[in-house]
């Protein structure tokens, strides 16, 4: 019995790799905008991978403010709840509350229902580039990053590429420093991000989410760091309405 319970995760996983290793859209980071934007793209119809460099997906989102797990968000995010069956309660101050595991379990399960796939531990350590263009990502496992083990990585191509990994912005610093290409931002670098305002980070992290060169994208607070926004805390409308805004950005660069 226990050789086929092996060989069952082995095949099985091996056989969703496989059929990864070529995508429409590579999402780095599987936080809230990430995982919007991956179920958007997927219900249109393309092929979506997620790569997640923690054991859990879901972002900033679970431990709510200073792991008091609940989150805020505005009224005008109620129906994207409704479509993934959120609870909520209203403040009657504009905002709604809702439990933080609840929304990173809905956010989660919403993105694998609509067949994108999602794979943990896994870090992103690289962008592939042909021809001034972002194709794919270089991969390889979070422990041997960790540990600095001298392990060649894998890649997997793409049509896009979107960096959802937070205020770190990862490949967008990645794309900056080591390819030295020119951003899309105002000083056609990283700018990094700013202290925290609450009002103005949640619209400018919207306002930020852009391709910010050929095959490359940023959303969430990846792209407030990449544009210079402000930080927001745990108020989470604006990370879900820039999911949406990414994925209608990509589909228009890549149908067809």
């Amino acid at each position: 019995m226990e050789e086929k319970i092996s060989k069952f995760i082995i095949q099985s996983f091996f056989a969703k790799l496989e059929d990864s290793l070529t995508v429409d859209v590579a999402i780095v980071g599987a936080g809230p905008s990430g995982l919007i934007a991956a179920k958007e793209l997927a219900k249109a119809g393309k092929k979506v991978a997620i790569f997640e460099s923690k054991l859990a997906p879901g972002g900033g989102v679970w431990g709510g403010g200073m792991l008091f797990n609940e989150i805020v968000l505005q009224e005008n995010i109620i129906p994207i709840l409704d479509e993934y069956a959120i609870r909520y309660k209203t403040t009657g101050e504009g905002y709604v509350t809702a439990d933080a595991v609840e929304v990173s379990s809905a956010l989660i399960y919403g993105a694998v229902h609509a067949g994108v796939r999602i794979f943990n531990a896994v870090r992103v350590e690289d962008l592939a580039m042909r021809d001034e263009r972002v194709c794919g990502v270089v991969i390889n496992w979070n422990p041997v990053s960790r540990l600095e083990m001298h392990v060649d990585p894998l890649v997997i191509t793409s049509r896009a590429v979107l960096d959802g990994t937070g205020h770190p912005s990862e490949l967008i610093n990645l794309a900056s420093k080591k390819a030295g290409i020119t951003l899309d931002t105002p000083t056609g670098k990283v700018m990094g991000e700013k202290p925290m305002w609450m009002e103005n980070g949640e619209s400018s992290t919207v306002i930020n989410t852009k391709r910010l060169y050929p095959g490359l994208y940023a959303s969430g607070m990846a792209a407030n760091n990449a544009m210079g926004g402000f930080r927001m805390g745990p108020i989470f409308g604006g990370m879900f309405l820039s999911g949406k805004k990414v994925a209608g950005l990509i589909l228009e660069d890549i149908q067809g």
